[in-house]
């Protein structure tokens, strides 16, 4: 046994296995290309605003060393510079002239190969956020040998200064940046991604792995305990699926045993019913012989004796009959409850001397509109349900009574069944119409009310616990009158 349930779990294992999902359809894939990609569209959008930010500081830098210089040059006695010198100092701030504007008056101190125009003007001091993206993009796709003229003031100074520069080392400085900044972004994407991937993994993917694993297994076995989900002690969402799904299988696991149980229980009775017939159909034969006898006595009981036999024939035969998917249709006639009473009471055994009383309170006239067979079963049920619950404890002391009463409400006949037993236990009333767990003594199956139940509801009606203390349980049956159809109403009462 040990070697064959090692051979299950292998077999399960390699299940598993087989139905393991490809490595891009996985949940922590997705999310991991998700997240990548969500990170690289941020990075995306904040490029623009952070690369125009870039070419505007790369040209305030110029602007404040053609600054600095012009500032020395300007409170310098020596003159102007020399054009070797102008050429040094022009080529190391990357500019082609410096100017100042002081006063109104514009003074050009430094020049090398002055350009016939140029491009672009860029004040610094009066650019939107617009316009420095759409000229950032601009020197960025379209520039390299652009001339522009760059001017404004350099901290708290009152003169203005110039610089006339080409935008070939700004576009290539950007064009670095941008790399910089796409090598950037993934690096991030990437580290964010991986930490988002191993995050999820633990709080989410894997509780579900364990759950779609728990799954499959209690579907390959649904009546094994051990292939029951075992929920982490966990308060959020997935805990609540947890348990959630550990509940269902318990209950579907009950639910599968005691359709096994019932269908075991159809397999043992089938087995016995032919046999049962066979003698019930000879006692038939016997009691027909009884009425033949002319001993009072025996003509007495002798009808109710082959009244008995048939109903044991016919519950014979459609001993089944709970486990199909519905009961027969009650076949429905006006029936004399107290009649059907009395002749539930003459089957319950009672002693007429012993501590049970049985009490029929039914009016002779009531009549009732349905099937009397199976309004028979029901009564019988309920009856002998009472007078079980209140044989353990019956004595001459204790008032041991079981009282069938009947009334009408309109159209609906109610029909009460009270005793003076114990009371139902708790479970028994948590369970009440439940087949199998209904049961109120010990070694009852529960079937009895399952199957009136089933039988009331053919009617169009119910039954329902009215009340059940110590000393006091009352069931109710009621079963509506069966409505006239109009295609069988007569000229006269469509009429009026």
């Amino acid at each position: 046994m040990a070697d064959s349930a090692a051979g299950r779990d292998r077999d399960d294992a390699s299940a598993l296995v087989a139905e393991r999902i490809p490595f891009l359809r996985r949940l922590s894939t997705k999310l991991l290309i998700l997240t990548i990609l969500f990170v690289m569209i941020a990075e995306v959008l904040i490029f623009p605003p952070s690369v125009a930010n870039f070419r505007l500081q790369w040209l305030e830098q110029r602007l404040d060393t053609a600054a600095a210089i012009s500032l020395v040059l300007l409170r310098s006695d020596n003159g102007p510079l020399e054009e070797a010198a102008q050429e040094d100092v022009l080529r190391a701030i990357g500019a082609i002239a410096v100017a100042v504007r002081d006063e109104g008056e514009s003074r050009l101190l430094l020049v090398s190969q002055m350009p016939p125009e140029v491009d672009e003007h860029v004040d610094l001091e009066d650019i939107g956020p617009v316009v420095a993206i759409t000229r950032a993009f601009d020197t960025l796709f379209f520039g390299g040998n652009r001339v522009l003229r760059v001017f404004g003031h350099v901290n708290e100074s009152d003169k203005a200064f110039e610089l006339i520069i080409r935008d070939t080392e700004l576009r290539a400085a950007m064009l670095t940046y941008a790399v910089n900044i796409a090598l950037l972004s993934l690096l991030i994407s990437v580290i964010t991604a991986g930490l988002v991937f191993f995050t999820i993994l633990q709080i989410m993917v894997r509780p579900i792995r364990r759950m779609r694993h728990s799954m499959q297994g209690f579907a390959d076995r649904p009546d094994d305990p051990g292939r029951i989900m075992q929920p982490q002690p966990r308060r959020d969402e997935l805990g609540f699926a947890e348990r959630g799904l550990a509940s269902m299988q318990s209950q579907l696991q009950r639910q599968l045993g005691e359709q096994k149980h019932l269908a075991d229980l159809g397999l043992a009775v089938s087995k016995i019913n032919h046999d049962m017939r066979n003698i019930l159909a000879s006692a038939q034969l016997m009691s027909d012989r009884l009425r033949n006898v002319s001993d009072p006595a025996v003509q007495a009981f002798a009808p109710k004796l082959v009244r008995t036999l048939d109903r044991a024939v016919s519950y014979s035969e459609g001993v089944l009959s709970y486990g199909r998917a519905q009961e027969a249709p009650p076949t429905r006639r006006l029936v004399r409850l107290q009649q059907l009473v009395e002749e539930v009471g003459d089957l319950l055994g009672i002693e007429p001397d012993g501590p049970i009383e049985f009490i029929n309170a039914v009016d002779p006239a009531f009549e009732i509109d349905a099937d009397a067979d199976q309004l028979f079963r029901i009564l019988n049920n309920l009856c002998r349900n009472a007078i079980q619950a209140m044989a353990a404890d019956a004595s001459d002391a204790v008032v041991s009574r079981v009282t069938v009463a009947a009334e009408r409400q309109g159209t609906v006949c109610r029909v009460t069944v009270t005793d003076t037993g114990p009371g139902l236990p708790e479970k028994a009333r948590l369970n009440l119409f439940t087949a199998f767990r209904g049961s109120a003594r010990s070694g009852g199956i529960g079937l009895g009310l399952a199957i009136s139940q089933e039988l009331a509801r053919a009617h169009g009606g119910s039954i329902e616990l009215v009340e059940s203390v110590g000393g006091h349980t009352e069931f109710a049956i009621s079963i509506p009158d069966q409505p006239a159809r109009l295609e069988q109403r007569t000229p006269q009462q469509a009429n009026g």
